[in-house]
């Protein structure tokens, strides 16, 4: 039998697009209403109106004109040489480099081309070897969010670490981590400048985890991206103003994804799996929160601001979701189901108002 290619990835519901309602609306995991799923009706007129077609063209510009950025800023750095006005260029890298994360996830869920091998390589290129991300450590880890979006035990983005996110796993921290607790709204945003570097040594990390046929893609390409990034600041800068500049740089890259990735689930309902078994529509929606906005918005978060659209239909690309939002409201109206949409600004004060009612019994002393 032929060998898979090094570059094909393990196929999931996330990567392949297929919203699990579509194969489980007769099982008892779907909590229809009449006969059939709450979820198949809007699904059919989403295909109708082509808003799950791909869009490659969108994209091939898109990543072409992000390219483009990058290599003005390179070449910005390089005119600039040796002063410390050469931070200021580490803002707009972090900007396109959140861009180059956006196009990466995007990749992950087969937004871009049906071909897995293709979206694969692409992840690779703006995850690995730009970002100094683990493409593989990524989609294992989002996709198992993707499917149990806020769930106490199998969505990884609300396991208890630095941050709690449920009052169940608050009880009983002290030390160290009870002080986490206590004062996490107010850490919040302080701890996402430290995404960045986070996000570089979870990928390392979690090459012990992957096949080896994975991890010999994977690897060098993390390797290269270290070497790379580290000879383009000491090319251009003595050490001392390159490590301001990298700090600087992942910081703002790391605040750029935790605000864009932050407002989408926290606060909302929170399923520990011993009430009602919800179908794919309710799994999704009761879990998620849309950020209103114009073209800015759409731009700055990446498209994640339309987030309850992304997790109904995870393959569809970025540009349709905002078409798809009126249908997904629409179709939520018709089944009294809430759909929660607030502004940029009252989106971080939910996630934040729910940090704190997490941390209270831990301030509280109980």
């Amino acid at each position: 039998m032929p060998q898979p290619s090094l570059l094909e990835p393990q196929p999931s519901p996330a990567e392949t697009g297929e919203p699990q309602e579509a194969t489980e609306a007769s099982s008892a995991r779907a909590a229809d209403t009449g006969s059939g799923s709450e979820f198949a009706p809007l699904l059919r007129t989403v295909r109708e109106q082509g808003l799950l077609e791909r869009r490659t063209g969108w994209y091939a510009l898109g990543i072409a004109a992000n390219a483009t950025a990058l290599a003005a800023i390179v070449t910005a750095l390089f005119t600039v040489g040796d002063t410390w006005w050469a931070l200021l260029l580490a803002v707009p890298l972090a900007v396109f480099s959140a861009r180059t994360a956006f196009i990466g996830h995007d990749a992950g869920h087969a937004q871009i081309t049906r071909s897995r091998r293709a979206g694969r390589i692409i992840g690779l290129i703006h995850g690995n070897l730009l970002l100094g991300m683990s493409a593989a450590w990524w989609n294992d880890k989002h996709n198992r969010h993707h499917a149990n979006p806020n769930h106490l035990e199998k969505d990884p983005d609300v396991a208890p670490d630095v941050l709690v996110f449920a009052a169940a796993h608050a009880e009983g921290r002290t030390g160290r981590g009870g002080w986490l607790t206590r004062h996490q709204a107010w850490l919040f945003f302080p701890l996402c400048l430290l995404e960045g570097i986070n996000l570089k040594v979870q990928g390392v990390r979690d090459l012990r985890r992957q096949s080896p046929r994975e991890r010999a893609v994977e690897a060098p390409l993390l390797l290269a991206h270290a070497c790379g990034y580290a000879a383009l600041l000491l090319t251009v800068l003595p050490p001392g103003k390159a490590l301001s500049f990298a700090l600087l740089h992942q910081a703002l890259f790391g605040l750029h994804l935790g605000m864009a990735f932050a407002p989408n689930h926290k606060g909302m309902e929170m399923p520990d799996g011993t009430g009602e078994r919800w179908g794919h529509l309710r799994r999704q929606v009761l879990t998620s929160r849309n950020i209103r906005g114009g073209a800015v918005t759409d731009w700055f978060l990446g498209g994640l601001n339309y987030q309850i659209e992304h997790h109904l239909f995870p393959n569809m690309p970025r540009p349709h979701l905002r078409l798809a939002r009126p249908l997904v409201r629409a179709h939520c109206r018709s089944l009294d189901l809430p759909y929660a949409e607030t502004s940029f600004v009252d989106s971080y004060r939910q996630a934040l108002r729910h940090l704190r009612e997490v941390g209270e019994p831990v301030r509280a002393g109980r």
